[in-house]
């Protein structure tokens, strides 16, 4: 007879799920508590309600409600800006990066609830400075950083012309924050082509495509 291999030995593997499923459970909960409240009506009791833990199951994973706060910009926008440091496949030009990132900013933050954090950073960071502090550190000074990078690689290859851009990085990036805006004030009076718009506005920096 066989002897059976001990039954405990998925337990702390079952633990780390379910530990991990609270955890994710909560920063949904969250996400919607924020959006539907903003930040500074948000209460820990809400969000737990929400999630179906009891409040201090959210302590043993976050120390307060600006730190739950910051896990939400950690995960649903950093790994995004994260891709821009990644150099241009071999053959690819600079464009085609800025535009494949556009895209993907335009599709999975601005006409997603991803959107709705940023717009809850842009209302209510200058009573939270605090959170604005960490968007900057771990979305914005980053972004801006790989954006600096990859318009310094333009110039050198010369496809961009216009060398002073590097100083301002801000100029490449500024139709994805105006979509993230419309998307939530004036989409229903004006629906917004966020795509077709960056390009334009790429054609303004590399020039006009030429047609094949």
């Amino acid at each position: 007879m066989k002897a059976q291999a001990p039954k405990t030995a998925k337990a702390p593997a079952n633990r780390a799920e379910r530990t991990a499923e609270r955890r994710a459970a909560i920063i949904e909960a969250a996400l919607d508590e924020f959006i539907s409240r903003g930040f500074a009506a948000t209460r820990l009791d809400d969000v737990a309600k929400r999630a179906g833990v009891a409040k201090g199951t959210i302590y043993l994973h976050f120390k307060d409600k600006e730190s739950m706060f910051e896990e939400l910009i950690r995960t649903a926008l950093v790994p995004m800006i994260n891709r821009l440091h990644a150099p241009p496949p071999v053959g690819g030009s600079v464009r085609d990066m800025v535009e494949g990132f556009a895209q993907n900013f335009i599709r999975e933050v601005a006409s997603t609830r991803r959107g709705d954090i940023v717009r809850l950073i842009v209302a209510e960071g200058p009573r939270f400075p605090a959170i604005a502090d960490f968007y900057y550190r771990e979305v914005v000074s980053r972004g801006l950083a790989g954006m600096r990078a990859l318009i310094e690689l333009g110039i050198a290859r010369g496809e961009i012309q216009h060398k002073n851009l590097s100083r301002f990085p801000q100029i490449m990036v500024a139709p994805a924050l105006i979509a993230v805006i419309w998307q939530s004030l004036f989409s229903r009076h004006a629906p917004l082509d966020a795509i077709e718009m960056f390009r334009v506005h790429l054609d303004l920096i590399f020039g006009e495509r030429r047609a094949t």
